[in-house]
């Protein structure tokens, strides 16, 4: 799969050779035309459709207490943007003391040591320092470098640690710190998403992200899986289940056009109606459904559906089943139920309910902004959890 797209063609790329502004260097295949004006996204290269980690949750998102610790150079534009969930904005007419502020992370311009040299190092680079909100494996990630277009990076490469606890920066920078590779060295496009796969089964608490030589970034998805600590888990006894900090996923869904299902499992309230998950208006006799994987095998003791800030459009009913098989065979607990608008519906269960997978079920269709599910692993998936929790940080 090209994870990279094809580059612009040449008349995109490259102004004519006009007068002493002749282009005499061989074009950049990575860079996008300067902005023209109307849309700003209008030439933007998106990651492709069939990006296979895209649904997973982002393991870098500020929502679950990610953040950029440090960066070695932030002249134009700070590093804590990042990580801003919205994608990046872009005002033509906005300039500051500094030159033109851009919605991202952008480093000064590299120089050499003198006017016979003047052109940085080879190796010379620029860092970020990145705490994952939710410790984890990491799928792929997402350099995104939208309206950076003659200022962004020749290349990116992206470093994982693990550490335990909550170190600063000197320990991170630290040279007994173990840093490994989980995207090489690799030439990006600008004003795209460059989409990198990753391979490294372990458990990751730390990114480093370095651009070549310097440049501009405009955000930062690291997509995968949190795993949590058991010992955490054991000491909290009642938990949600099904939250992404906790190691749910949201495996799959009917329907995704407003909005992600993924963001049903943020551990924060919504805060308005993009912040949940939203299906499209149906017009057909069908419904839409929801499947998750709880953080391992589990008693399901309560439940909470949340419509918050679906007024008009919240799911009419709801209902919950349970399978123990992967979702081979499941058993409703929670009947079709009525959900009020922009409401917190909370249901106590008469009995545990033990699963791996629970899936709901929207009737006709709508939005569900948070999905809860209260409880505690059982005796098999503790110790599930904690050979898995083994396997990912053993040295």
């Amino acid at each position: 799969m090209d994870l990279t797209g094809p580059p612009l063609p040449r008349s995109a790329r490259t102004p004519p050779p006009t007068g002493r502004h002749r282009v005499t260097s061989a074009p950049d295949l990575q860079s996008a035309p300067p902005y023209a004006g109307g849309d700003p996204y209008a030439d933007y290269r998106p990651a492709p459709a069939d990006v296979p980690f895209a649904d997973l949750a982002d393991l870098a998102d500020r929502r679950l207490g990610a953040g950029v610790l440090a960066a070695n150079d932030e002249f134009f534009a700070e590093r804590e943007n990042l990580l801003r969930t919205e994608p990046a904005r872009f005002d033509p007419h906005a300039f500051g003391h500094k030159g033109k502020i851009m919605d991202g992370w952008e480093t000064r311009r590299r120089r050499g040591p003198s006017g016979d040299a003047p052109h940085p190092g080879a190796d010379e680079h620029d860092w970020a320092l990145v705490r994952l909100g939710a410790p984890g494996v990491v799928r792929g990630v997402v350099v995104d470098t939208a309206h950076f277009r003659g200022n962004h990076p020749r290349e990116v490469s992206v470093e994982a640690a693990a550490l335990p606890g909550t170190p600063g920066t000197d320990e991170l920078l630290a040279d007994s710190v173990r840093w490994t590779e989980l995207v090489p060295r690799t030439p990006v496009r600008g004003h795209a998403a460059n989409v990198f796969p990753v391979s490294a089964e372990r458990r990751w608490t730390h990114l480093r992200l370095a651009q070549y030589p310097d440049g501009g970034v405009a955000r930062l998805r690291v997509h995968g899986e949190a795993v949590p600590d058991p010992e955490w888990l054991r000491l909290l006894g009642t938990y949600d289940l099904v939250s992404v900090l906790n190691g749910g996923v949201v495996e799959d869904a009917s329907d995704r056009f407003f909005s992600p299902q993924r963001n049903m499992i943020l551990p924060d309230r919504s805060r308005k109606m993009e912040d949940g998950w939203e299906s499209r208006r149906r017009r057909d006799t069908a419904h839409d459904w929801a499947r998750f994987r709880l953080a391992g095998h589990a008693a399901i003791r309560a439940v909470e559906l949340d419509t918050g800030y679906y007024l008009g459009n919240a799911a009419g009913w709801a209902a919950l089943s349970a399978s123990e098989d992967g979702g081979r065979t499941w058993t409703e607990f929670l009947p079709r139920t009525p959900l009020r608008p922009d409401s917190v519906h909370r249901f106590p269960l008469a009995a545990p309910v033990t699963a791996t997978h629970v899936r709901l079920d929207t009737f006709p269709d709508g939005g569900v902004a948070r999905l809860r599910l209260h409880g505690g692993l059982t005796e098999d998936g503790r110790t599930e959890l904690a050979r898995r929790f083994g396997r990912l940080t053993e040295a």
